[in-house]
């Protein structure tokens, strides 16, 4: 039920940028908007795992995250019935930015939350059926989102449908919020410890767990590489394919129906070929999507890569979650889910920044091409034989 209802408000998610692009917003403030999480997601990612870390029970707080990060788009939508056209793009970001500090709550607390459900075998099996539902839910959604976004005149249609997904966040709230989880013993909290020194002695216990450094290295690569697509392909949608509103949505009903099939594949395939096999196909594969969209103008053949992207993009979250949960000691889990969120949102503060860079410098294609290449080298990164394998 949590899910179902985080996929009707993640409906909103993909015309968010297309909202913005349609009011006139440039390529700078589109990749703002991708890269501002990643931004507050860096600076207090490890202080919000330390704060976690010291929590007994986690749930409350993951719950009212969630809720506050999927309710923002109601207020998206009353905002701009209020602040002219001229200042709406500014409000939006602004109102972005600040909805970005319990999305990154949110994000630590959700893989320690959904880790202490699954447990260590469970993951794939859990994160699959949860992200099918999501998956459905939002597909199903957002082709109803972009139906009604084509008949009514804009910007009431964008108005309207925000503030109509971001009920979903109620649903989620209630459900999320019931979870029950046997209390941990928190981490104390050692007085008299300076900043630095609090720092060093993190630091210490993160270079003890040289797997967990070498995983996310790579993932950081490869993220680079993905992050730095994903405010170009809204802006090829509505600048170089000149797709309508109804397209767009069925561009995203495509990629998500087909993660369906994809969580079912891929986990079938980590039992029967172990989650390497799955982790080198799904990097190799979903690299390759950039560059196929920049191959074509033609709106049909785009909704055609999204649907191969998105067999390839449920294997990589599956695998990413799994793989990172086992270079993580079970008792300091809030601490290093932290510091992995806050390297990947090094990555993804970068990549969509540089991404608009190129895109005004090279053209919206000849970028995509560029993130195409890094996550081919991500790919490689993963491919080399590891020099810390597990115990």
């Amino acid at each position: 039920m949590d899910a179902i209802g985080v996929g009707v408000a993640s409906a909103a998610s993909p015309f968010l940028a297309v909202f913005l692009a349609r009011l006139g917003a440039t390529s700078f403030q589109v990749g703002l908007l991708t890269a501002m999480p990643a931004i507050t997601g860096f600076f207090l990612s490890v202080a919000a795992g330390r704060f976690l870390q010291s929590r007994r029970n986690i749930v409350p707080w993951f719950a009212g995250a969630r809720f506050l990060g999927l309710s923002w788009y109601a207020v998206v939508g009353l905002v701009s019935f209020l602040v002219p056209q001229e200042y709406a793009v500014p409000a939006v970001l602004c109102l972005w930015a600040a909805v970005t500090v319990p999305n990154t709550v949110m994000n630590i607390s959700f893989s320690v939350v959904m880790n202490a459900v699954a447990g260590p075998r469970g993951r794939y099996e859990l994160l699959s059926r949860r992200w099918s539902i999501l998956g459905l839910t939002t597909a199903i959604t957002a082709t109803m989102a972009g139906q009604v976004l084509d008949r009514l005149r804009f910007p009431v249609n964008y108005q309207l449908v925000f503030v109509g997904l971001s009920l979903g966040s109620l649903i989620s709230y209630y459900y999320s919020s019931r979870v029950q989880l046997p209390e941990v013993e928190a981490e104390p909290q050692v007085g008299g410890l300076s900043l630095g020194q609090r720092v060093k002695d993190s630091l210490h216990l993160i270079r003890r767990e040289r797997t967990f450094l070498s995983f996310t290295g790579k993932q950081s690569v490869y993220i680079l590489g993905v992050t730095l697509a994903v405010p170009l392909l809204p802006l090829y949608y509505v600048r170089v394919v000149r797709a309508s509103d109804a397209w767009i949505g069925v561009i995203q009903t495509a990629q998500t129906i087909v993660m369906l099939v994809g969580y079912y594949v891929w986990t079938r395939q980590s039992r029967a070929r172990g989650s390497r096999f799955v982790l080198l196909c799904t990097t190799l594969g979903l690299a390759l999507y950039p560059a196929l969209v920049a191959t074509t103008r033609r709106v049909e053949w785009i909704v055609l890569c999204a649907g191969l992207a998105g067999v390839f993009q449920a294997g990589l979250d599956l695998v990413f979650f799994d793989e990172l949960m086992k270079t993580i000691p079970p008792r300091h889990s809030a601490t290093f889910v932290s510091v992995a969120s806050s390297l990947k949102n090094l990555a993804r503060m970068v990549g969509p920044l540089l991404g608009t860079l190129l895109a005004d410098r090279i053209g919206i294609g000849g970028a995509l091409v560029v993130s195409a290449v890094l996550c081919l080298i991500g790919f490689g990164l993963f491919a080399l034989p590891s020099r810390h394998p597990r115990a």
